[in-house]
């Protein structure tokens, strides 16, 4: 028997455009296989894998913890936990401190086309 998800993931068109394709193949599998499934079901705690929330200019942004042949990878994400909204939407997926500024560009042009 299957697992209902009970997040809905949206990923941020620069992620797939952008971000995927300069990770090494096995986090670019994973990605979908493993992160996407694990964000869908519990974001909040991540299945066990390290997790932490953002503070300064991501506060209410959390990022998810990768370490890949000795290198620190982060996918950074929002979760959308209110009854109706229960979304997790992921912003960027790249080396630590790139990861992070991808992530404050992205969030900060999209405050800017709401306005």
């Amino acid at each position: 028997m299957g697992i209902t998800s009970k997040f809905l993931v949206k990923i941020h068109p620069l992620v797939e455009k952008k971000d995927l394709p300069g990770l090494p193949k096995e986090l670019q599998q994973d990605f979908r296989s493993l992160f996407v499934p694990i964000l869908q079901i519990e974001p909040h705690r991540c299945q066990g894998l390290p997790c932490h929330k953002l503070e300064r200019e991501l506060k209410g942004w959390q990022a998810l913890e990768i370490d890949e042949c000795g290198v620190a990878y982060r996918l950074v994400y929002r979760i959308y936990d209110m009854p109706g909204v229960m979304r997790v939407d992921i912003e960027s997926f790249d080396v630590h401190d790139p990861a992070y500024e991808k992530a404050k560009e992205r969030t900060y042009k999209q405050r800017i086309s709401a306005k």
